[in-house]
């Protein structure tokens, strides 16, 4: 039995000085590689999403939406370090479905 890989935690052009990968070579290598579904998780935007839902739709790739997201321990407006403490934390977050 051959296992299915899924990427759930991949950035585009769109996460700007993160990652340069664009959209329709990233989901053309997916195919490529033989990936049934990828996640697009772009730090804190979801610009790309309609672009790249329509190229994986487009490729028989099931497309997973989502986004990394910033939270922080305090408040967004915080901009003082404690020492020890991490300023911010990722959380990548992927929608289930259309609800959430």
């Amino acid at each position: 039995m051959k296992m299915a890989f899924v990427h759930l935690h991949v950035h585009s052009e769109y996460s700007l000085l993160d990652a340069t990968c664009r959209i329709p070579e990233l989901v053309a290598r997916a195919a490529e590689l033989g990936m049934p579904a990828l996640a697009l998780t772009d730090h804190g935007v979801v610009s790309g999403t309609i672009k790249f839902y329509q190229a994986a739709k487009e490729t028989g790739i099931k497309p997973i939406l989502g986004c990394e997201l910033y939270v922080s321990p305090r408040s967004r407006r915080t901009r003082e370090a404690i020492k020890g403490e991490p300023n911010y934390y990722h959380l990548v977050a992927l929608a289930q479905n259309e609800q959430g």
